[in-house]
C-alpha cells in the first residue's frame, strides 16, 4: 500500500498551535486588562493626605469614606471616583476644554470649536478665585486625590486609554469646575429653541408659529416682522446643523420631584423623592457616595470628576432638584462695522470684538486654528461656520450668566451639602448661577420648601425668544431677578410641594421666567398620586416613580380611534387600543401601536405642512397633536384632502406604522410587545462605536414607560433604525425619609464602575428597570482601603 501523506496531520497540529497562541494572547491581554481594576482593599500611603482616610466599599461598589475633615473627604472621593471612573473624568474635561479632537480625531473638531467659542474652560479657571476659601480648598484636596491615584497606581490603564493610546494627565480644580459649565450647556440651552424658531419665522405665518408655540409672545408678530429681513441673511440652518447633538446643548425637560410634610408621611417626619432625568451612558453621569467626617455623613448622587453630593442628604436635611426650564439665553444678532470688518456697532458707536486665536490638536490631522470673537453680550456663535458663511453684515452672539467669569454655583452646591436647616440651605443657594434648578428640601426638624436659584435676567424689553438685534440696546439685560423674589414657598398648607419640569409660576408672577415649559402631565399624575395616598411611606413614593400611566394617550386614544378603517389589521389595533388602560406597560402591545401610530402621524402632519424644516421641530408633540384633530385640521393637507377632517391622514399614518411594526416584529401582532422595542440602552463613548464589541459592552434593557409618564421612558423617534429606543431618563432615583435619613433608598444605572472588565459596570441596570433599590447607608462593607498620609 502506498503511504499515506502525511500533510493533514501536519496542518491540524499547525492550526492547533496557531489556536493555543491566540488563546494565550487572547488570555495575556485579557490578564493585563484586569490590572485595570482597582485595588479596593489593604493599604495605600497617599501623597498630599494629611490625615488616615478609609473608603470602605459595599457589594454593590458604593465607598463609604470616613475622613477626619472636609478636605480629606473630598481627597478620599476624589481617589475612589478615579479608581472607578477615570475615562469618564478625562472624557468631561476634554469636552470642556475644548479638546476632543486630540483623542477621536477629525470627527471631535466642530464639537471643539463650539467649546472654545464659548471659553467654557477659560471661565472654569477663573471661576475657582472667586470661590470661598472652604472649597477651593475641597476642590484641591480632590484634584490632589485624583492625581495621588495617578501617581500610585499599577498595571493597566482602563481599556479606553489603551484603545486610545494615551494617558490622562493630572487634575486640576477647572477640570471639576467645567462639569458646571457643561451642565449649564445641556440644561439650559435654550438659545438652539431661539434658532429654530427664527428658521421657522422665515417660512410660517404668525398665526402658524403661535400654533406651534402655544405661549406664544404677543409681541412676536411686530418683531418678527422688523427681523426678517435679517433671519433671511442669517445662515441659520448651517449654524443649527454645526452645533453640538442636544446631549451636550439642551434644554432637556425630564426630572421629577416632591417632598411631602410629616403629617402626610407615615413615620411623622418629611419624606422626599427625586429621580433626575438625563441621557444614559455607560458609565452613567451618577456615582452614588457616602461622605463621612466628626461632623456627620453626606450621601446620594454625586458626579464624578467633583467632590459634591449633588442630590442626597445630610443627617439633617435632605433635597432633590429638576431643571426649570427658565429662559436664561439670548442670542443678540450683532451689526458689523460697515467700515471695519473688525469692529461692531453698539448704542455708543463701534467697537472691537474681543479676539482671540484658539489651537485644536487633530489626532491624525494637522491643527485647526480658529479665531474666537465675542461681544459685550458674549461669544459670537457664528463663528462655528467657515468665514464664507458669515460674511453677511451680521453676527450671533450669545448672553448667559453661566458666561460670566464670577460664577460660584460650587460655593452653592458645597453649602447645602452642609446646611442643617432651611435658613441655611437657602443662604447657601444665594451663591448659585446656574442652570436653575426647581429644587425640594426637607428637614428634620418638619420643614419642607421650595426653590428655584439663579440667576434670571432682567431684559429692558423682549423675553428672550426670538434672536433680537444687539446694536440698539434696547432689549439689553439690565440684572437679574432679585433672590428674595425668586420662586419659594416653605410648609404650604397643601402639605406637599411638587415639581416636573412644569410651569411653577402663576400668570401673576411679576417676572418673567419661560415660555418653554414641559406639559403638566407629570405634575398632575404625581399630584393625583399623592392626593391617593395622603400618608406616604417609602414604598408608596416607589410606586409614583414607577408609574407608567400616560396622561397623553388618555386625551388622543379617543382622538385617533374614532376612525373606521376596512382593513383588519387596522381594525384590530384599534380594538386593542380601545381596550387599553393607558400605561405604558413593557409586557403590553397597545404601548407600542399608540406610540407608533402617533410618531407617523406627527411626522405626517409636520412635514406635510412645513416641509423639511420641520426637522428640528417635530416630535411626538401630543398637545399639538390633539389640537390639530380637535380644532386644525387644516394641519392635516391641503383643503381637499381635509374636507372630513383628518381622518385620512390618520388612517394612512396607521397603516404605514403597522406595515413597519409587521416588518420588525412580524405579522402576529399579539406577539408585540412595547419592551420589544423600548430598549434602554447605556452606550459607552468608545466601546459603543465598535460594532464588534457594542452589543457585548453596552448595557441594554427592555422598559416600560413613555414621553409623558412619572416614570418616563422618552424615545429617538427621530432615528429610523430604532425610534423607539430610550436613550434618557431616571438614570438616578432617591428616596428619603427624614425620620431616618440614613435609610434612604437610591439607585443608579449602569453601575458604579466604568470599567466594562468590571464587575460593578452594569450589575444594577436590572435592579434599575425594576426599582429595586440600595439602602448605603445599612449595606455592611466587603472590602476597605486605607490611605495613610506620609510621614
Amino acid at each position: 500500500m502506498p503511504a499515506r501523506p502525511r500533510w493533514p496531520r501536519r496542518l491540524a497540529l499547525a492550526a492547533a498551535t496557531v489556536l493555543l497562541v491566540c488563546a494565550a494572547l487572547v488570555g495575556g491581554c485579557y490578564v493585563y486588562l484586569r490590572t485595570s481594576l482597582p485595588q479596593v482593599a489593604g493599604t495605600i500611603v497617599a501623597p498630599g493626605l494629611r490625615h488616615r482616610v478609609t473608603i470602605a466599599r459595599d457589594a454593590d461598589g458604593v465607598p463609604l469614606i470616613t475622613a477626619a475633615d472636609d478636605d480629606d473627604a473630598a481627597f478620599g472621593l476624589g481617589f475612589a471616583q478615579a479608581q472607578d471612573r477615570l475615562f469618564q473624568m478625562d472624557l468631561m474635561r476634554r469636552l470642556g476644554a475644548g479638546r476632543l479632537a486630540e483623542i477621536f480625531g477629525p470627527r471631535a473638531v466642530p464639537v471643539d470649536k463650539e467649546m472654545r467659542i464659548l471659553g467654557l474652560y477659560r471661565l472654569a479657571e477663573a471661576e475657582f478665585a472667586h470661590l470661598s476659601a472652604p472649597v477651593r480648598r475641597g476642590l484641591n484636596a480632590y484634584a490632589a486625590g485624583v492625581n495621588a491615584f495617578l501617581a500610585m497606581r499599577s498595571g493597566a490603564l482602563p481599556p479606553e486609554f489603551l484603545l486610545l493610546r494615551y494617558a490622562p494627565g493630572k487634575w486640576r480644580p477647572a477640570d471639576t469646575l467645567v462639569w458646571g459649565k457643561l451642565m449649564d450647556l445641556e440644561l439650559a440651552g435654550n438659545y438652539r429653541g431661539e434658532l429654530e424658531r427664527a428658521r421657522l419665522a422665515r417660512i410660517l405665518s404668525p398665526a402658524e408659529l403661535a400654533f406651534l408655540y402655544s405661549r406664544y409672545p404677543t409681541d412676536a408678530p411686530t418683531t418678527l416682522a422688523a427681523l426678517m429681513p435679517i433671519y433671511r441673511r442669517l445662515p441659520l440652518d448651517r449654524l443649527c446643523a454645526a452645533l453640538p447633538p442636544l446631549s451636550v446643548v439642551g434644554p432637556i425637560y425630564e426630572s421629577n420631584n416632591w417632598v411631602v410634610n410629616g403629617a402626610h408621611s407615615t413615620s411623622g417626619k418629611p419624606l422626599l423623592a427625586n429621580d433626575p432625568h438625563l441621557a444614559f451612558s455607560a458609565p452613567g453621569l451618577w456615582y452614588l457616595a457616602r461622605l463621612e467626617t466628626p461632623a456627620g455623613e453626606i450621601a446620594g448622587g454625586t458626579v464624578a470628576g467633583t467632590p459634591f453630593v449633588v442630590i442626597g442628604h445630610n443627617d439633617d436635611i435632605a433635597w432633590g432638584m429638576t431643571t426649570t426650564g427658565s429662559d436664561v439665553e439670548d442670542l443678540f444678532i450683532e451689526k458689523a462695522d460697515p467700515a471695519d470688518p473688525r469692529r461692531y456697532l453698539t448704542p455708543d458707536g463701534s467697537a472691537a470684538f474681543d479676539t482671540r486665536r484658539e489651537l485644536i490638536n487633530v489626532r491624525g490631522a494637522a491643527p485647526v486654528t480658529i479665531t474666537v470673537r465675542a461681544t459685550r453680550h458674549g461669544p459670537v456663535l457664528s463663528d462655528a461656520l467657515p468665514a464664507g458663511d458669515v460674511k453677511r453684515g451680521y453676527v450671533l452672539a450669545l448672553a448667559a450668566p453661566f458666561l460670566q467669569p464670577d460664577d460660584t454655583t460650587a460655593d452653592a452646591i458645597w453649602g447645602i451639602d452642609r446646611a442643617a436647616d432651611w435658613t441655611q440651605f437657602r443662604d447657601a443657594l444665594r451663591a448659585f448661577v446656574g442652570p436653575q434648578q426647581n429644587i425640594v428640601y426637607a428637614d428634620r426638624r418638619g420643614t419642607i420648601g421650595f426653590i428655584a436659584p439663579a440667576r434670571v435676567p432682567l431684559r429692558k424689553e423682549g423675553d428672550g425668544w426670538l434672536p433680537v438685534p444687539g446694536w440698539t440696546g434696547q432689549y439689553d439685560w439690565q440684572g437679574y431677578i432679585p433672590f428674595a423674589q425668586l420662586p419659594q414657598a416653605t410648609n404650604p398648607a397643601s402639605g406637599h410641594l411638587v415639581s416636573a419640569n412644569n410651569k411653577i409660576v402663576p400668570d401673576s408672577y411679576a417676572f418673567f421666567l419661560s415660555h418653554d415649559w414641559d406639559l403638566p402631565n407629570r405634575f398632575l399624575r404625581i399630584t393625583a398620586l399623592l392626593q391617593r395616598t395622603p400618608r406616604q411611606s417609602p414604598a408608596a413614593s416607589l410606586r409614583i416613580q414607577a408609574d407608567t400611566l400616560s396622561l397623553a394617550a388618555k386625551r388622543l386614544v379617543p382622538l385617533m380611534t374614532r376612525i373606521a378603517p376596512a382593513d383588519e389589521g387596522a381594525r384590530q389595533a384599534i380594538a386593542r387600543l380601545r381596550r387599553w388602560d393607558f400605561r405604558m406597560d413593557r409586557r403590553a402591545v397597545a404601548p407600542l401601536l399608540f406610540t407608533a401610530w402617533l410618531r407617523a402621524f406627527a411626522r405626517a402632519v409636520f412635514f406635510g405642512h412645513i416641509g423639511p424644516a420641520a426637522a428640528g421641530y417635530w416630535s411626538l408633540r401630543p398637545r399639538i397633536v390633539a389640537a390639530v384633530l380637535q380644532d386644525h385640521p387644516e394641519w392635516c393637507g391641503p383643503p381637499a384632502a381635509h374636507t372630513k377632517g383628518c381622518d385620512a391622514l390618520l388612517l394612512s399614518a396607521l397603516r404605514r406604522a403597522l406595515a413597519a411594526l409587521r416588518r420588525r416584529y412580524g405579522p402576529n401582532m399579539a406577539t408585540w410587545r412595547w419592551g420589544r422595542a423600548h430598549i434602554a440602552l447605556f452606550r459607552n463613548p468608545v466601546f459603543g462605536r465598535i460594532a464588534i464589541l457594542r452589543d457585548w459592552i453596552d448595557p441594554r434593557i427592555s422598559t416600560g414607560g413613555g414621553s409623558d409618564t412619572v416614570d418616563r421612558g422618552s424615545t429617538t423617534i427621530w432615528d429610523d433604525a430604532h425610534p423607539y429606543r430610550q436613550t434618557f431618563g431616571a438614570g438616578l432615583r432617591i428616596i428619603t425619609d427624614l425620620a431616618s435619613p440614613r435609610d434612604s433608598r437610591m439607585i443608579a444605572a449602569p453601575g458604579q464602575s466604568g470599567n466594562p472588565l468590571s464587575p460593578h459596570f452594569s450589575d444594577l441596570v436590572r435592579r434599575w428597570r425594576d426599582f429595586v433599590y440600595l439602602v448605603p447607608g445599612r449595606a455592611t462593607a466587603v472590602a476597605t482601603l486605607t490611605l495613610e498620609p506620609q510621614r
